[in-house]
């Protein structure tokens, strides 16, 4: 898949799972698990998928997946499963090497989105991607190193601190342009400053949708997360972005659903429901 100057891939660096019920709010179980079936112990799977986008001047990674190093405990928690891919082999199989990432676009800063960020070498924390610039939401960032009681474990900090301490951390202040073909477009209601990452030219665009959007399954207004800080904020998030995704036909990028890459929606009469579904980027 083509859009402007860059060439976009789906990175894919493992899954695991989290509890369905904190994945769908208020939405009951019988409804939620005909897409997404949980295990015996009420988990579902997630994909950890990123993408790559590469120009003749640059290899920009959108997010940086779960990451290594994690213990056996956490490992048990979440279901990690990097028996087939990791992050590092993903972007091995397209030819990239780690010091060949220029830039990394980082939605926010909870661990399943930059825990790839950083890699332990000779017990320090280090970047994982030495040569690149690596940006986030400045309000975000701020929110990282001081959250709340109930969002303090979703922040691991030696998966992104590393970056600020050696100068590669970049703030992004606010809804802007990357480049004549990427912009940010920040939410609030799952975290505070989280940015969607589109990318855009006179004939498609692409919409990374972090965590408005998990699966293709949180479509529909009332499908929102119990991990989201400001629930009602999201709904209201998902009404202003979706109309503009049917109007302008959006393709939507899942970083989380465990077999969808792309979708597009539509609006029925009574909201809005997946149109076309793509397992692979075309």
């Amino acid at each position: 898949m083509k859009i402007g100057k860059y060439n976009l891939y789906a990175v894919e660096t493992g899954r695991f799972g989290l509890d369905g019920g904190a994945m769908f709010g208020i939405i009951p179980k019988p409804l939620w698990s005909k897409l997404n079936p949980a295990d015996d112990l009420n988990r579902v799977s997630l994909n950890a998928r990123n993408l790559l986008l590469v120009s003749d001047s640059r290899k920009i990674l959108i997010d940086t997946g779960i990451g290594n190093y994690w213990d056996d405990k956490f490992t048990k928690i979440y279901r990690l499963d990097q028996s087939r891919f990791t992050s590092f082999s993903s972007l091995n199989s397209l030819g990239i090497m780690p010091d060949q990432i220029t830039d990394v676009l980082l939605t926010h800063l909870h661990f399943d989105h930059t825990g790839g960020s950083t890699i332990l070498k000779d017990d320090k924390w280090i970047p994982a991607f030495p040569n690149a610039k690596y940006y986030v939401q400045k309000k975000h960032f701020e929110w990282a190193i001081n959250p709340t009681e109930r969002d303090r474990g979703s922040f691991i900090q030696n998966r992104f601190m590393p970056l600020y301490h050696e100068g590669l951390l970049n703030f992004i202040d606010g809804d802007a342009l990357f480049d004549d073909e990427i912009s940010f477009i920040t939410v609030h209601g799952h975290t505070s400053f989280q940015q969607l990452i589109k990318v855009q030219d006179a004939s498609s665009a692409v919409l990374y949708c972090g965590d408005l959007f998990p699966f293709t399954s949180h479509i529909p207004l009332p499908y929102v997360m119990g991990y989201d800080l400001q629930p009602v904020v999201t709904v209201q998030e998902k009404k202003k972005i979706l109309p503009r995704a049917v109007e302008e036909n959006w393709k939507l990028f899942f970083e989380h659903d465990p077999e969808v890459i792309l979708a597009t929606v539509t609006e029925t009469g009574s909201g809005f429901t997946v149109k076309d579904i793509y397992t692979e980027l075309i």
